[in-house]
């Protein structure tokens, strides 16, 4: 077990040891029971409000305690900052946070969205992964909020709710990650949990409001960056004449809000060692250029963006690569080179992917379009962000 680990809901890090319980305010071996009452940590860290056990701390047996006032026994383990209750075998079991960032309208929760459901249903199942929600709430919240407005009402988002707007809240979405592995003895699953930050763009608009997210970005294991091609002037004109066009100047480019978290970063994950790499950020960052469907056209017949993505449970390097590159040379074609030299400056690890999360360009009317959801290359970035985790195993060779 980890002698440190970093809270799912919060993102606090704290020893293992620090973990408290919260009582059932269930009758216990003693007869009596505690009163339920209002947790005012909870509330102001979380907006959590009603009445609950009474928080206590105690020396677990494996993930139990007895609630010293009443004797009950409780299986409710909780963050000693926030007071959210961890998930089940939380600190037993890989804890990796990942933030979304990007530009307003980039596609930042329809990817999630799209990514996740792929995980659930389509390409888990195939491929020996297995997708759950780690609470009731990531449950209710993802399917209602989520998978059902996109998948069954074809509706899309409005964007996501600045940190400002929610007092400086923001709720991730916590989830359990399954894979078969393969060991000397056979295979079997290894978990790892999973919380993921959907930031809203306005969020990176200025200076002042990144720092709402300090402490989000920069205990986060990992980053999607998800970015917008066509806000690129290189490849506004040659796009599909139904892709909507967004602005391509102002606080919301690429550039400037992979500055602005670049920044962010610098202070609190640059690799202070002597060795080769000095200075950068060892954050990995998948940076992800979204709604691909809208320059396919442009594309040589023989780009490593046209091949079919290898399927499987392991992360294909070879294939991950050749995208990689063929990113960065389209970067210049877009006169997006600013990007590439600022994450060779100041990042140890990054990767380039494309992917369409629908397919196809929505509607006028913010609908999905008449022929469905068609994902393309969505759990590319994340397999790669578990890859170098060590949660998922590598394919070197094709």
């Amino acid at each position: 077990m980890a002698a440190d680990t970093t809270c799912p809901y919060c993102y606090e890090t704290f020893p293992v040891r620090d973990i408290m319980f919260r009582c059932t305010a269930r009758p216990g071996s003693t007869g009596s029971r505690c009163k339920a009452e209002r947790d005012p940590v909870l509330e102001e860290r979380r907006g959590r409000r009603g009445e609950l056990g009474p928080v206590f701390t105690a020396r677990p047996r494996g993930q139990l305690a007895p609630c010293p006032t009443c004797q009950a026994v409780s299986t409710f383990r909780i963050c000693p900052v926030c007071h959210s209750t961890l998930p089940a075998q939380f600190g037993m079991v890989d804890n990796r946070l990942i933030a979304m960032v990007g530009a307003k309208a980039s596609g930042k929760t329809v990817y999630m969205t799209v990514l996740l459901h792929e995980l659930m249903n389509r390409v888990g199942s195939a491929d020996g992964i297995a997708l759950m929600a780690a609470d009731d709430e990531t449950m209710t919240r993802f399917g209602a909020d989520y998978q059902d407005r996109l998948y069954r009402n074809g509706e899309l988002f409005h964007g996501t709710r600045p940190a400002g707007a929610n007092d400086h809240r923001v709720d991730p979405l916590v989830f359990r990650f399954g894979v078969k592995r393969r060991r000397l003895l056979g295979t079997r699953p290894e978990h790892t949990l999973l919380s993921f930050f959907d930031t809203a763009g306005e969020d990176f608009s200025s200076q002042e409001s990144v720092q709402l997210n300090t402490r989000y970005l920069a205990n986060a294991d990992g980053v999607i960056l998800i970015l917008d091609p066509l806000q690129l002037p290189g490849a506004r004109l040659p796009a599909r004449s139904d892709s909507g066009l967004p602005n391509t100047e102002g606080t919301d480019s690429p550039i400037n809000v992979l500055s602005r978290v670049t920044s962010m970063l610098l202070p609190h994950r640059s690799d202070p060692g002597g060795r080769r790499g000095s200075g950068r950020i060892s954050t990995p960052i998948a940076v992800v250029f979204a709604k691909l469907d809208a320059v396919w056209d442009t594309l040589d017949p023989g780009s490593p963006l046209r091949a079919h993505p290898p399927g499987g449970a392991r992360f294909h390097t070879a294939d991950s690569l050749d995208v990689h590159e063929e990113v960065r040379h389209l970067l210049r074609e877009w006169r997006g080179g600013q990007i590439d030299q600022i994450l060779d400056s100041n990042y140890r690890h990054y990767r380039y992917f494309g992917i369409s999360a629908l397919g196809n360009s929505p509607t006028p009317d913010s609908l999905v379009a008449p022929t469905g959801i068609q994902p393309y290359r969505v759990t590319d970035p994340l397999l790669w962000l578990l890859s170098e985790f060590g949660s998922v195993a590598r394919q070197e060779r094709r």
